[in-house]
């Protein structure tokens, strides 16, 4: 429902001529991103995440190198398949002979986000719940010691397997943080196994670098593979996701999962633009932020389960639309993508509502369910608890949307030195998706359609979504850093040189300062 969206008839039709305009060619595009013409020119890349959820019997021959590429894709959900069952039953321990019941997955980025969006959705679902008894999960990002500690604390070393997510082996904060787990591993077992053997039956990897991780110990047969079409913020379906949720939820959930973002693939490629929904939230994602000069959008699931989800989007949408030139290069005269933020209501209710109800215009999606995962009614309760939190999911777009005059608080009787103060401008855009339930297969709906929309604001504004020069500055720079902190924790004396006074000044302090 965007009825609360800034737009009339007028509007949407001009926005649908704009998606249809020769040198936009919205239509095109999308079937050029689905049958695989290299849509990412600047790494010369196809762009075929909707191929990692195609079902086994699917004819992807349109696609150029489809039947391989489907192939290869199922080769590797085997390969998962197998693994899992092996792992989750039992019938392959660790190394001293106790069961894998915690899975701990070392990844950044689209390695992290994705898959713990996904883990957190289904924490709570029945299926999923039941499938996870007696099971941990744990996410494993930031290179900060205290993530690792936090994540290891209360895990007991010998019931765990390490996932290793880097398609090259060389991310610096990831494989940091391997090594550490690595360590934490061979010591907890030192005695009881050889390091080679700890290795081998407690870290798998998800990566194209065979040999790096090779080089680490881990089994040949436990390292599953992606493929350069697969852009990390996109990778959830791949072995990237595929892996720890699997092993967490069992491979049998999260076909599931495949099985839905798969219906939503279908419905973006093959439904005409005014009836589809990634497309629909597409437009109007460019209406507010191009033609109104609204720089930020808020992404509000009225689902605990969905606490994850806005922090994903986050990264899928700013590090695919943050782009300063189109793909010929030439640099856009407008600002392209929003700032995303979120919270859970009615959580957010209590934070950061009050700025967009009586400060800065915040289009905003709203997301509800009809069914909890996990109802509670208590008795002599009025409302059951979902009830009470779906009252929320209803009235706070209504308030946006029509706000409050000073002549409705007049006639309200509201003091009037305070009226000033309680008015509502209203005319505040949001959309609202309500969906059955919360299961496997509507999170992987949920994911597909945000995907499909950032990708069609990226397709309108002419600019390639599923690059990312702009991390690569900083870390180079980091690793210029790493060298002199290297050098100085080595020598016990620094003479620091090659950088900003300002970075200079504050490598003397911590330099300084450190024990």
């Amino acid at each position: 429902d965007y009825s609360r969206q800034q737009v009339t008839g007028e509007t949407m039709e001009l926005l649908f001529d704009l998606a249809t305009a020769d040198d936009v060619n919205i239509i095109g595009k999308m079937d050029e991103m689905r049958r695989g013409v290299v849509v990412n020119p600047t790494e010369n890349r196809q762009v075929l995440h909707h191929a990692l959820r195609l079902p086994k019997d699917y004819d992807f021959s349109y696609c150029a190198g489809g039947a391989q590429i489907h192939e290869d894709v199922h080769a590797v959900l085997r390969s998962i398949e197998a693994f899992v069952s092996k792992i989750r039953s039992g019938r392959a321990p660790g190394a001293t002979g106790k069961p894998l019941r915690n899975v701990l997955a070392v990844g950044i980025g689209g390695s992290q986000l994705g898959p713990e969006f996904v883990a957190e959705a289904l924490v709570a679902d029945p299926n999923a719940h039941a499938a996870a008894n007696g099971r941990t999960l744990k996410f494993l990002a930031n290179v900060d010691p205290v993530d690792f500690f936090a994540c290891v604390d209360g895990l007991d070393p010998e019931e765990t397997m390490v996932v290793v997510v880097s398609k090259t082996f060389t991310t610096a904060e990831t494989m940091l943080n391997a090594r550490t787990a690595k360590n934490w591993l061979v010591k907890a077992m030192e005695g009881k196994a050889s390091a080679q053997e700890v290795v081998q039956k407690h870290v798998c990897a998800v990566s194209t670098a065979i040999d790096k991780a090779t080089d680490f110990g881990i089994d040949p047969n436990n390292i599953f593979g992606f493929w350069n079409w697969v852009g990390g913020r996109f990778s959830v379906c791949s072995a990237v996701g595929m892996v720890p949720l699997s092993l967490q939820y069992s491979f049998e959930v999260m076909q599931t999962f495949l099985a839905g973002a798969h219906d939503m693939d279908n419905h973006f490629f093959n439904t005409p633009l005014r009836n589809n929904i990634p497309v629909l939230l597409g437009l109007l994602g460019v209406w507010n932020s191009t033609f109104l000069g609204y720089e930020t959008r808020a992404i509000l699931p009225y689902a605990q389960a969905l606490k994850r989800f806005p922090a994903h989007i986050q990264q899928v949408d700013m590090e695919s639309n943050g782009k300063r030139v189109t793909l010929d290069g030439t640099v856009v005269p407008f600002a392209t993508g929003e700032v995303n933020f979120g919270e859970p209501g009615t959580n957010g209710q209590h934070s950061f509502y009050q700025l967009m109800h009586q400060g800065r215009v915040v289009p905003a999606d709203f997301i509800g369910f009809c069914e909890s995962q996990q109802p509670v009614h208590l008795e002599n309760e009025p409302v059951a608890n979902h009830d009470e939190l779906m009252s929320n999911f209803f009235a706070q777009p209504a308030a946006l949307a029509e706000g409050k005059t000073l002549t409705e608080l007049d006639q309200e009787g509201v003091p009037e030195a305070l009226r000033a103060h309680k008015v509502f401008a209203g005319n505040r855009p949001s959309s609202s998706l309500l969906m059955s339930r919360l299961d496997a297969f509507a999170v992987g709906q949920l994911l597909a359609t945000y995907e499909h929309r950032t990708a069609v604001q990226g397709f309108v504004w002419g600019i390639n979504s599923f690059d990312q020069w702009g991390v690569e500055l900083g870390k180079v720079l980091a690793k210029q850093v790493r060298t002199e902190l290297a050098s100085a924790r080595g020598s016990g004396t620094y003479r620091l040189h090659g950088f900003d006074s300002n970075t200079t000044s504050l490598l003397e302090f911590y330099l300084g300062h450190a024990k």
